[in-house]
């Protein structure tokens, strides 16, 4: 759209135009987009779909906006009510998580854990529920006797003829090279890795991306094209001066540049690939540690392409004893591969332990038990991070059941260059807090989740929206008659604000000439309040300790229309008309009233 909003300005759209589609520069992609020019009219579609979507973004914004933030003043708030298509059920996601965190009540469970032995070996296991045990809606058990019987039952079992191995089940699995980073994954990671705002990485990678360090930043690729791979000795060789006298070093030599991993895909490559190094070669110690860290962050998940993959042998055991049955689970790392150079994941006993060689029907002696006891915790507030990745992942927030595969399918809402500035600017508006790292809706937040409709606070209008853009992207539904349907619903929105009703805040001060409501409002000379119907009341007050000091008003007998209020100026208090420039009449103040004589 940006390159044809040229063409049409200068008048030469109707001229032969071919396109070159590059997301990369190496020669070889360069040299294979220049062979595959394709004509700008194959492109129309998605232009008229870049307008639509800009249109519409306006549109709602503007309108809803400044209506939403009367029917605000008309209640007594002055906040103006910011309304948008990605930014409002943003904005929803951390109001109803800090609903769900107030309104949320702890809830005990329990579990029953049996400690068995098989020859030598120790073997840890948790006690499966049958139907005829009462458990609650999530399927926990919340009765602490049925718990302990169990138990009790269980320790009655002596010798080796105590319990039977009823079931084994053992699959190799393997989980493929991590793909190099997009934007957002970038930025989710870094957050939960050192705590950077989504804002601070994507500053720090264009900053990069100027220093010709790393590829394009603003990606919401993570796969790469296979002509790079031919990049991959040079690439691998700077990182090893880069890193040569750090722990990476020996990682990056024992990197084996004849893997291709699944990241190397023409098939998978949009606008632009994933991030990674480029063939310059970076000078670490000229580097801010920001910049170090996520320099490193992006080169790790490269070196990770020449790994194998991560394979173990996954077993679990289904034990019976006394009609019960209990499950025990274990694996054996076949292949540490990739995951070598990543930090791992803390991983529980049960799961990391590598079970005894045992089969079917084996016995097994039973040697301890616990009942132990379990508290449901609240979700987990939202952080800068972790907000970004829920709009990506939007489609999990969706009331619609139909919607969420069409949310999933656009990736979420906003885009890899906006999410960062979306949540930014909800801070800068006065929407969020940021407390020790936590997003805390202000109040100004929750009125107005409670008073807009569903469908301005839930993302499934955005899918029906992407669904429509879709369609004239793909030349099924026109530029005119998209825009059409998107005016029709702002202005059925428009027409539901007349019966809003929105709660008058307690400290709301309403003004005494025509019973509207004061402001606090930030003049040249400094903080001052006025009445929210300006211009059809122009009263004004003076402000102290954040509150309006109202006196009593006078008829101006100069213009007839306006009223005698009291100011202060460097010389001392007066009196001057509210109609002010238009009237200038001024009176000294004598013991709190106008010397009109």
């Amino acid at each position: 759209m940006l390159v044809d909003e040229i063409f049409d300005y200068v008048g030469c759209s109707d001229k032969p135009i071919k396109r070159i589609l590059l997301n990369a520069l190496d020669e070889g992609s360069i040299r294979k987009a220049l062979n595959s020019l394709r004509d700008n009219q194959e492109f129309v579609g998605l232009k008229n779909s870049a307008i639509a979507r800009g249109r519409a973004d306006w549109l709602t914004g503007i309108n809803l906006t400044r209506v939403y933030t009367l029917a605000a003043q008309r209640a007594g708030r002055g906040e103006v009510f910011h309304i948008g298509r990605v930014k409002t059920p943003t904005m929803a996601l951390v109001v109803r998580r800090e609903e769900e965190i107030q309104s949320f009540k702890p809830t005990k469970h329990y579990q029953v854990k049996a400690l068995w032995q098989y020859n030598s070996v120790e073997i840890p296991s948790v006690w499966q529920p049958n139907e005829q045990v009462p458990l609650d809606a999530e399927n926990r058990l919340v009765d602490k006797n049925v718990a302990e019987n169990l138990l009790k039952k269980i320790k009655t079992i002596s010798g080796y003829k105590s319990a039977v191995v009823s079931k084994i089940e053992t699959k190799t699995k393997k989980e493929p090279q991590r793909l190099p980073y997009s934007l957002s994954a970038l930025q989710i990671e870094a957050g939960k890795r050192y705590g950077y705002e989504p804002q601070l990485v994507l500053a720090t990678m264009q900053q990069l991306y100027e220093k010709k360090l790393t590829s394009y930043p603003r990606s919401d690729c993570d796969f790469l094209p296979e002509s790079q791979l031919a990049n991959a000795n040079q690439i691998l060789g700077n990182l090893a001066k880069t890193f040569a006298t750090t722990e990476l070093a020996l990682l990056i030599t024992n990197a084996d540049q004849s893997i291709c991993s699944r990241c190397w895909d023409d098939k998978k490559i949009s606008a632009h690939h994933a991030i990674i190094p480029t063939l310059a070669c970076c000078d670490a110690s000229a580097l801010t540690e920001v910049q170090q860290n996520l320099y490193g962050m992006v080169s790790l998940a490269y070196i990770a392409q020449f790994y194998p993959v991560h394979s173990y042998e996954a077993t679990k055991l289904w034990i019976e004893c006394s009609d019960e049955v209990f499950t025990a689970t274990g694996k054996i790392i076949k292949e540490l591969g990739w995951k070598a150079i990543f930090p791992h994941k803390e991983e529980t006993e049960e799961d990391s332990q590598a079970l005894p060689d045992i089969t079917e029907g084996e016995t097994l002696k039973y040697l301890s038990g616990e009942v132990a006891e379990k508290i449901t915790t609240p979700p987990k507030r939202f952080n800068p991070a972790t907000l970004l990745q829920a709009m990506k992942e939007i489609h999990k927030y969706v009331q619609n059941p139909e919607m969420k595969s069409q949310l999933k399918y656009v990736s979420g809402i906003g885009t890899e260059a906006t999410r960062a500035d979306i949540i930014k600017s909800l801070m800068e508006k006065g929407f969020f807090s940021l407390e020790k790292k936590q997003l805390y809706p202000t109040d100004k937040a929750k009125v107005m989740v409670d008073v807009l409709p569903d469908m301005l606070t839930y993302p499934d209008t955005t899918a029906v929206w992407e669904e429509q853009l879709a369609q004239v992207e793909a030349q099924e539904l026109s530029l005119t008659s998209f825009c059409e349907k998107q005016k029709n619903i702002i202005i059925n929105l428009m027409e539901a604000v007349k019966k809003l009703k929105i709660e008058t805040p307690a400290n709301a001060v309403k003004c005494p000439e025509c019973g509207g409501f004061l402001s606090l409002r930030q003049g040249k000379k400094g903080p001052f309040w006025g009445c929210m119907n300006y211009p059809k009341c122009k009263t004004i007050f003076p402000d102290h300790n954040g509150k309006p000091v109202i006196t009593k008003t006078y008829p101006c007998p100069v213009c007839k229309i306006g009223k005698l209020t009291k100011r202060q100026s460097a010389k001392g208090g007066f009196w001057g008309c509210n109609r002010f420039p238009n009237c200038k009449t001024v009176y000294t103040d004598r013991d709190g009233v106008p010397d009109i004589k």
